[in-house]
């Protein structure tokens, strides 16, 4: 769904692989490969290309005429892959809308991204499973199962599992943000 997607914006504005690929800092292989669906990309790479495009990062999994009601069905959803050491996502929401809903499980040691940082957004963490570490503008807030967590994104964030079992997490930003 995001191959098909990322080459229709690409191939809009008339760009190569390797002039979208230098835009967004990331290599022409790896482009080839997302708009091909060998591979999915990482949320970093889905922020830099939504970037380059002027898109939020919800408008990168838009699909051409998508239902008014969707059901988001484990196995077909979506992924948002992170770097080793780092949180991927899988999306719950069918991305034309102005609320993104995410799933993780934040394996022991796991953060969410090297540094933490903020964008223009409302999120809302809730916690299944687990002891959460929200660090919000410098601030560790623990979060326990059955809890959660709101806050003005635009306030740098990240969120890690300092525990020694996994966290599950639900979070809801609004509006989707690159």
């Amino acid at each position: 769904m995001i191959g098909e997607r990322l080459k229709e914006l690409r191939t809009a504005r008339n760009l190569s692989l390797r002039d979208l690929a230098a835009q967004a800092g990331v290599s022409a292989t790896l482009l080839s490969q997302v708009e091909r669906s060998v591979t999915d990309p990482s949320l970093e790479t889905v922020r830099r290309l939504a970037a380059v495009f002027g898109e939020s990062i919800t408008s990168l999994f838009a699909e051409p005429n998508a239902p008014a009601v969707w059901i988001s069905r484990p196995g077909n959803r979506s992924k948002l892959t992170a770097p080793a050491g780092r949180v991927s996502y899988e999306r719950l929401t069918a991305g034309q809308s102005d609320l993104e809903v995410l799933r993780a499980v934040l394996a022991p040691g796991q953060v969410s991204a090297d540094e933490p940082r903020g964008h223009p957004s409302t999120e809302c963490v809730y916690v299944i499973q687990g002891e959460l570490v929200a660090q919000i503008a410098g601030v560790d807030h623990l979060v326990k199962s059955g809890e959660s967590i709101s806050f003005d994104a635009r306030l740098a964030h990240r969120y890690r599992n300092d525990s020694s079992g996994t966290v599950e997490i639900i979070l809801s930003i609004t509006p989707p943000s690159p």
